[in-house]
């Protein structure tokens, strides 16, 4: 019990985030991929999800398969996680989610998390995101993607 409180407390000490919230932020992340994943994982093509930023009740994702890769704009929903948008570098613009009905300080936010998040990753896998044309519409009810 001294183990769990002491590793709490460092993790706010090092992070400024509660151990809960870190927790949470993870959870959400795993889930995010996995929704990805099964969205649009095929027999021959796996889907690499990384990097995952989320704030609140919204989430951008990186993403390849095989020689493609693209961004995704995902909101929770009472039912889970559903996928918004995909693109590639028009996610990394705020404008572009405030367009989707994000908050702009929430737009702020998540740009600029992406931005970090992906400044860490090998500038290669970077590039792989802007590899993805337009911007899709997902419909969440369907599954099917529109584009715009």
């Amino acid at each position: 019990m001294l183990i769990k409180a002491l590793l709490m407390v460092a993790s706010v000490l090092l992070t400024g985030v509660p151990a809960a919230a870190q927790s949470h932020a993870a959870t959400d992340a795993d889930t995010i991929r996995h929704v990805l994943k099964s969205t649009f994982d095929t027999p021959t093509a796996s889907v690499e999800v990384s990097p995952v930023v989320v704030a609140s009740d919204y989430a951008l994702a990186g993403w390849t398969q095989g020689e493609m890769g693209g961004r995704a704009l995902i909101r929770r929903r009472a039912g889970g996680w559903a996928i918004i948008l995909c693109a590639g570098d028009q996610l990394r613009n705020a404008e572009t989610l405030r367009a989707a009905g994000v908050a702009a300080a929430m737009a702020e936010r998540l740009t600029a998390d992406l931005a970090k998040a992906e400044s860490q990753l090998p500038p290669e896998r970077v590039a792989m995101f802007s590899r993805f044309e337009g911007l899709v519409t997902m419909d969440t009810d369907t599954g099917r993607a529109h584009g715009h």
